[in-house]
């Protein structure tokens, strides 16, 4: 345990012998180079990052910590990082160039530019002959043929291609013909790649102000424009899909919100309608003809109710008027007069009478009629003024020219005509008890 925290991580250069590879998946074996070997073990978690073929007699260049092995008593090293001795070199100067640069911030978030929804023209930095700008252009022309695409061609790999690559991006950034850049290139080793890791390249990019997208190799290559670039493409194809919407996508896009705006439209539309319906009825209700015309049919159903109203009362007070006049006439001393005038007449056609025929009769009517008040009404029972008033009545009546009907006025029994001996037109009151009848 002290060897191992002393010692740490270390790398190691030499040649692979004696591989074992057990069902296990673990990878046991031995490097050497002319002096010296060591044994080594790289477990499964970690062997299945090599990207490269692994086998007796290959050169390679290994990352790992040392380790005991306690059923056997030996010591070796658990390997944890594993490549190619030629790629060795190279790597640790990628390493380097990568730490240097991020303390630098070139791979800040806050530096990176956004790509536009929509550019107006797409350049693309790469090899004119090669199958990425092939792929490209394929990917470009399937999913937004509308948009131009400007080819600046430089060499992706050798000795020229890091000052190619910088100036292409240079040009881009003066001429401003673009509002994206593409830098690709296909897939390949890290000494094919090693033109994108160059420093003068990610400078480039970061001082562009036009943004570009990187997609450079496949999806396991990493180089350090990858880094640099405002957004990472996995390939070539990807950088093109990133940069273009999808036509079809847009399409659907544009008719859904078409849809949404004309339904906007007729409801707002409706809104409107609405609103204007409801004014118009206002102003029609409000309108002075509307109002006169109201008026003018509340004033005739007034001067309707107003005429009903008199046409009642008047009826109601000549109902009064005739009632007190009957009131009037039953009470008036001129009946009475007349009443006692007819009875005065009466009686003295009787006195006639009775002096012409004999004595008996006139004395059987004066004990018929007998005494009488000062106005010539019985002094006898009610009853006999009750009659004597109702003949008064009639008599009345007769005088003033009215029918007799056998009922008074009030309902009561009237006079009814008899016809005598001597006198055939003559009248009597309906007492059986006048004149000894």
């Amino acid at each position: 345990m002290l060897l191992e925290r002393g010692l740490g991580s270390l790398w190691l250069e030499g040649e692979i012998s004696n591989l074992s590879r057990p069902s296990s998946g673990h990878w046991y074996f031995s490097l050497k180079d002319e002096a010296a070997q060591v044994r080594c073990a790289m477990f499964r978690q970690r062997n299945l990052m090599v990207r490269f073929p692994v086998k007796d007699g290959a050169q390679v260049l290994a990352r790992g910590r040392v380790s005991l092995y306690e059923a056997r008593g030996e010591f070796q090293v658990v390997i944890e990082h594993l490549e190619e001795a030629g790629e060795g070199v190279l790597r640790r100067r990628f390493e380097a160039l990568k730490q240097k640069l991020a303390a630098e911030g070139l791979f800040d978030t806050r530096h990176k530019q956004p790509l536009p929804a929509l550019p107006r023209r797409i350049g693309v930095v790469t090899s004119p002959t090669g199958a990425a700008i092939r792929d490209i252009l394929h990917i470009l022309r399937r999913r937004f043929p509308a948009i131009p695409v400007l080819v600046y061609p430089v060499a992706v790999q050798g000795e020229s291609a890091p000052r190619e690559i910088e100036q292409a991006l240079q040009l881009a950034a003066l001429r401003r013909d673009c509002d994206v850049l593409i830098l690709a290139r296909g897939g390949g080793s890290l000494e094919d790649l090693w033109a994108f890791n160059d420093e003068a390249v990610a400078r480039a990019i970061f001082a562009c102000p036009i943004p570009v997208v990187s997609g450079v190799g496949h999806e396991v290559d990493f180089t350090i424009a990858d880094f640099v670039a405002d957004e990472r493409a996995p390939t070539p194809s990807g950088a093109a899909e990133r940069v273009v919407p999808d036509r079809a996508e847009w399409l659907r896009s544009l008719a859904a919100t078409g849809r949404r705006l004309a339904l906007a439209m007729r409801r707002r539309l409706g809104d409107q309608r609405q609103a204007l319906l409801l004014r118009e009825q206002r102003l029609t209700r409000a309108h002075p003809g509307v109002v006169l015309r109201q008026h003018a049919q509340r004033l005739d159903e007034l001067e309707g109710r107003l005429r009903l109203a008199g046409r009642r009362r008047l009826e109601r007070a000549a109902s009064r008027l005739a009632s007190v006049r009957s009131l009037l006439l039953r009470a008036s001393p001129e009946m009475r007069v007349m009443a006692l005038k007819l009875r005065l007449d009466s009686a003295g056609r009787g006195l006639a009478r009775a002096a012409r025929g004999p004595p008996r009769h006139a004395a059987a009517a004066i004990r018929t009629r007998g005494p009488r008040t000062q106005y010539g009404e019985p002094t006898g029972d009610p009853g006999s003024r009750l009659r004597h008033r109702r003949r008064c009545d009639w008599q009345s009546a007769a005088g003033r020219g009215i029918p007799a009907t056998g009922r008074s006025r009030l309902g009561a029994p009237g006079p009814r005509p008899i016809h005598r001996r001597g006198d055939r037109h003559s009248t009597r009151p309906a007492s059986d008890t006048e004149n000894g009848q």
